[in-house]
């Protein structure tokens, strides 16, 4: 069988309500000690976070119109056309295209982009013992097994399934920035996405993040759900920042054992 067209890097994207938009930029530039990029886009509703020391970045911010917001991907590729032929034999229904630019949509009915890789190579570092490292993809019993197996053959990555029969990880290769993290939740509802952050001491990163302006929600075995300023869910992972994302040298245990 041939192998799928790799994906190269990975941005995760907070897409936030438009009344936020300031509050969230400074707030998430203040978690992942960044700095904003110029604004790009008609209405200046594309931001980058660029992270300290020179790292190549991996998360970005987009103002959205419609709907709560949430969050999404950008997979880097390169061979646009290629990955996107791919997507659409793999179940994925095309949006909206243009020049180095391809919107999708799961089977499920999640977002997605495919773009051009820029040539990035080094993950952002870890700040004040947290990394934003995951996307957690959200979805209803009923699509729960055919999304899955979608993202796997998408991607490539093997889906590993952790300590909680809930959740599936797929781990990319050795120095992707983010990995998925695919819940199936407990009732039927629409798909979504939100971001997680392996966090050393989790009573520590809650207290900071509430202090730059977090709402907490609740608390699992392993995680904590917070809402940022623009009131959407994100969560705090009781796992290892300093361990790499993806490759053999995230073991199936000690990196990855919380769910959410």
């Amino acid at each position: 069988m041939t192998p799928p067209p790799a994906v190269r890097w990975i941005y995760a994207f907070a897409d936030r309500p438009r009344p936020h938009e300031e509050a969230v930029r400074a707030f998430w530039a203040a978690v992942t000690g960044s700095t904003l990029s110029p604004t790009r886009g008609e209405h200046g509703e594309f931001v980058t976070f660029l992270p300290p020391g020179g790292a190549d970045p991996s998360f970005k911010h987009q103002t959205v119109t419609d709907g709560p917001g949430g969050a999404h991907l950008d997979l880097c590729v390169e061979d646009v056309p290629a990955f996107v032929r791919h997507a659409q034999e793999t179940g994925a229904t095309t949006v909206f295209e243009e020049p180095g630019l391809s919107v999708l949509r799961s089977p499920a009915g999640l977002g997605f982009c495919v773009v051009p890789w820029a040539g990035e190579r080094t993950p952002p570092p870890v700040v004040a013992g947290e990394r934003l490292d995951q996307v957690c993809l959200d979805i209803g019993p009923a699509a729960h097994e055919r999304e899955l197996a979608f993202w796997a053959a998408l991607t490539g990555w093997r889906p590993v399934l952790t300590g909680q029969p809930e959740f599936h990880r797929l781990r990319p290769p050795l120095g992707v920035p983010v990995r998925l993290l695919v819940q199936r939740l407990d009732d039927e509802q629409p798909a979504r996405a939100h971001l997680d952050l392996a966090v050393l001491r989790p009573a520590e990163a809650r207290a900071r993040h509430e202090a730059l302006g977090a709402r907490f929600v609740a608390e699992g075995k392993e995680w904590i759900v917070l809402r940022d300023p623009a009131g959407s869910l994100y969560c705090l992972t009781d796992r290892d920042p300093h361990v790499p994302t993806g490759g053999e040298a995230e073991a199936d245990g000690a990196c990855g054992r919380s769910g959410c």
